[in-house]
């Protein structure tokens, strides 16, 4: 060992000596801590005693009442300083009540421990399959923590958690106050408030002199989301945690998968635990800080909950000398769009409509139609059906052409049998003149698509629609006893793998009149002139979609099979009333003799095929 290497040994030698005399504890903390120690052991043995003593059938002395009070003064006195009188005690539940919702809040704590929401019904399957209502709970699972930490020198361990105290209450019909108050005049409160015929409880916290490191504290809220919906799956995906920063658009945790959102830096303006239906949410009067959000997936086999939620925020405040208090509300209420849209915090972004186009035609023109008729129709079945009729009638000018160019292709069939005849050894060929037909007479075969593609943005915004609204949740129709979920016409005795235990009805409705509908049109449309290819997928399409509506939201397939109906009706009504083929054949037969002008896309795409049908020609004669 070289010089340098034994010098540095000895100054840290040395550095550690000074370090453990200067840290060491005073006598009067050693001796207090030998006490409480001590005492401890004593009430340890002193209960042993008391049903160990099995050897001579007896019961020796249990320690006075007052030395276990005593210990546990102390214990409190070691855990919570000045509080140390609210570390012990009973829980006792209060409760609020307004026409829409009931509060029960613990005084261990100050929190609510309960919402039941009077107007609403969990839904749930019992053993015999049997579909059962009872009251909706929120925030009612043991598991739930809602307590601050505290960062308080009044405190030996520098940390006071809330939870672990037992409040003063003050009640009286609209409010409750939950009050913890140190031996040195210091205090720390939370009032609740709930409004009349709200679902809004005005919340603050008030405190004064507590003696803290910083401007700042914790609020721990950790939320079990309760299975609440029949659709487990749908509910699990739609439930997650949002929130919104302070100048900023609504945004949220990841649906699907554990996720994070670490969020130090950034203003917070509130944050919601949602459910597909319901949320609770925890807004700021100014903002809060340094939060952190995660979500954790559950497994629902296994237990009644969804998901674990967990927001993490920082109170700020002044410090202002002769107490402060901090301002907030708490929603615990329905994803109704108006009603979140009534607080003016953008809360009804939680809604789980969109972000892009869909969510916008979702947001400002279906969910206005369906709350108009909804004013003038009870049943949400028939506002569906409505709902429909006024898509077909604004979309039927596209439709009207489409026909029209189906009953020309109609028309054409026989020129189209015989050129697939006399080119049936030259497919590319057949295609190249069925081309040129089309052109001669006039005919777009792909005219027929456009009120299609045009329908698809409606398609999709109804697909985030039903499954969000909760105008649908537990609304019947028919055999359907939720619209914002699947349908069961009747259950299987097993569960099909991508298919479910159960069979709903509009799905087969569905798929029926969409092959209905295919196969007639199939018989006027030339598919091979289009993609060979479409002629079986056209088929194979609503049998593959079965297995994925089965279990989605009764009210959009509700609405396609409507669609499918009014389509077939529209097309049988347009084609026999209004058309006339033999007229069509000769406006036909008129435009073929009139000069044509190629355009350069058909010139090109004619010129591909002939060099395609060249170079097949060469490659055979080799």
């Amino acid at each position: 060992m070289d010089k340098n290497s034994v010098t540095g040994l000895l100054l840290i030698f040395l550095i550690l000596i000074i370090w453990s005399w200067w840290m060491r504890p005073s006598e009067a903390e050693v001796a207090e801590y030998a006490h409480r120690l001590d005492s401890i052991e004593q009430v340890k043995q002193d209960t042993q005693a008391d049903v160990i003593d099995i050897g001579t059938n007896q019961r020796t002395t249990p320690p006075s009442p007052d030395l276990v009070d005593s210990i546990s003064t102390q214990q409190n006195q070691a855990r919570f300083g000045s509080y140390a009188k609210h570390g012990s005690g009973d829980s006792k539940e209060f409760k609020l009540k307004n026409n829409l919702i009931e509060l029960t809040f613990s005084n261990k704590g100050g929190r609510i421990t309960q919402a039941v929401l009077s107007n609403y019904k969990k839904l749930y399957k019992n053993e015999e399959r049997e579909e059962v209502k009872i009251p909706l709970l929120l925030l009612e699972d043991e598991k739930n923590k809602f307590e601050y930490w505290l960062p308080l020198n009044q405190v030996p361990s520098g940390k006071l958690n809330t939870a672990d105290l037992y409040f003063d209450v003050e009640q009286s019909s609209d409010e409750v106050k939950f009050k913890v108050t140190g031996t040195d005049g210091s205090y720390f409160e939370q009032s609740y408030v709930l409004k009349p015929n709200s679902y809004i409880v005005d919340y603050s916290i008030s405190f004064n002199g507590l003696d803290t490191r910083d401007n700042s504290f914790k609020l721990l809220w950790e939320n079990y989301l309760d299975k609440i919906e029949i659709n487990t799956d749908f509910e699990k995906y739609y439930s997650t945690l949002y929130f919104k920063e302070v100048e900023e658009d609504v945004d949220y945790c990841n649906c699907r998968s554990d996720a994070v959102e670490e969020l130090q830096s950034k203003s917070i303006k509130w944050v919601s635990a949602s459910n597909q239906f319901f949320n609770t949410a925890l807004i700021a009067e100014h903002h809060f800080q340094n939060t952190r959000l995660e979500t954790v997936m559950l497994d629902t086999d296994t237990g009644d909950d969804l998901k674990k939620l967990v927001t993490d925020i920082g109170i700020p405040f002044s410090g202002t000398p002769g107490g402060e208090t901090v301002n907030m509300q708490m929603y615990i209420g329905p994803n109704d769009f108006q009603l979140l849209r009534s607080l003016d915090q953008t809360m009804e972004d939680i809604i789980p409509f969109g972000r892009s186009i869909f969510g916008s035609i979702n947001r400002w023109i279906i969910r206005p139609i369906f709350d108009f008729l909804s004013g003038f129709v009870g049943s949400m079945g028939i506002v569906i059906l409505i709902l429909t009729l006024i898509v077909k009638l604004a979309l039927y000018p596209l439709t009207y052409k489409m026909l029209h160019s189906q009953t020309k292709m109609s028309v054409l069939k026989p020129e189209m049998a015989s050129l697939k005849e006399k080119h049936k050894d030259e497919p590319q060929k057949a295609q190249m003149e069925t081309m040129k037909i089309y052109r001669e007479f006039g005919v777009n075969p792909l005219g027929g698509c456009m009120p299609m593609v045009l329908q698809m943005p409606i398609w999709f915004a109804l697909y985030r629609f039903f499954p969000a609204s909760i105008e649908f949740r537990q609304a019947s129709f028919l055999w359907a006893t939720d619209l914002s979920s699947y349908d069961v016409f009747f259950n299987l005795p097993w569960d099909i793998p991508f298919y479910g235990a159960h069979v709903s009805l509009f799905t087969l409705l569905w798929a029926g009149t969409t092959l209905i509908y295919t196969y007639y049109n199939s018989k006027i449309m030339d598919m091979n002139a289009i993609n060979p290819m479409m002629k079986y997928m056209q088929y194979f399409m609503p049998l593959m979609f079965l297995f994925f509506f089965n279990n989605y939201a009764s009210g959009l397939t509700c609405y396609l099979m409507f669609s499918n109906i009014i389509n077939i009706g529209q097309t049988l009504g347009t084609k026999n009333l209004l058309f006339n083929e033999e007229r069509i054949k000769e406006e036909l037969y008129a435009k073929k003799k009139k000069p044509k002008k190629k355009s350069k896309f058909q010139a090109r795409l004619e010129q591909a095929m002939k060099d395609q049908q060249n170079a097949k020609s060469k490659k055979t004669k080799r």
